[in-house]
């Protein structure tokens, strides 16, 4: 599985559903005015957006273990303090942000308590710490026709159903693990609208996380079975997808 590649890529892959699911996010956490914030595990920068547009690039930090993407959240917000790094090793002293939060990334980390423990070492007292996963267990992330047609080629593909934090009562059970205090959960949904099956899938081609290991490893006649029952399934378009993500939070 990689994340090396160009934030370009990466946004055409995800960022249609991440931008808007981090805007949810922002105002879940109640980002205003006057705070300091962490995006960890930033990528190419859907929640750093949100953040820089409510508090200013100076009062945001952003960090992620790729270069590619640290190096596009730079280019795009000039003046935030983006660094390459792991949530699990956090390069910031304690109690020194209001919000910390980690979008799409919690599945992703080597060690999601200890992630979820260093984001609350960094947060103030009573500030909230946030994070979500798409509902992976339930299949209902934006790849889900995809690993419903994988799934029809190669019955035993694991797919993404066991990613840590899948579930709502998995991530609960994270941030609880994490000793963050008060923790709650939503469920939040982002619709897209889809203008092409191409524009769809050509996302897919690029081996962007576990989805694209997953196109590449068919192998070239693979692939063209696996288009060929998507095109069945969703036709040439435009077409609306829907995506459900678990949201919880907790105070520091």
């Amino acid at each position: 599985m990689t994340f090396d590649v160009s934030g370009d890529d990466y946004d055409r892959f995800m960022g249609r559903y991440s931008r808007p699911l981090a805007t949810r996010l922002a105002d879940w956490l109640e980002v205003n005015e006057g705070q300091r914030a962490t995006d960890v595990g930033c990528g190419p920068g859907a929640l750093t957006e949100q953040l820089v547009a409510r508090l200013g690039a100076d009062r945001v930090r952003a960090i992620d273990p790729s270069a590619s993407f640290v190096e596009a959240c730079r280019e795009r917000f000039p003046g935030a303090d983006v660094r390459r790094g792991a949530a699990e090793s956090l390069p910031y002293g304690d109690a020194t942000c209001d919000v910390a939060a980690a979008c799409l990334v919690v599945h992703f980390m080597s060690d999601p308590v200890a992630g979820l423990r260093e984001m609350r070492r960094i947060t103030r007292p009573g500030g909230w710490v946030g994070a979500t996963v798409w509902d992976l267990a339930g299949n209902r992330a934006p790849m889900w026709p995809l690993w419903d047609a994988v799934a029809e080629l190669q019955p035993d593909h694991p797919g993404e159903r066991e990613f840590p934090g899948g579930t709502r009562e998995g991530l609960v059970e994270i941030l609880e693990g994490a000793a963050l205090r008060d923790v709650e959960s939503v469920e939040l949904a982002v619709t897209v609208t889809h203008p092409t099956f191409e524009e769809w899938w050509e996302p897919y081609l690029h081996g962007v996380g576990p989805a694209g290991d997953a196109v590449a490893a068919l192998g070239a006649d693979g692939r063209e079975r696996l288009e060929e029952a998507l095109r069945r399934r969703l036709g040439d378009g435009p077409f609306d997808l829907t995506a459900v993500a678990h949201a919880a939070r907790g105070r520091a």
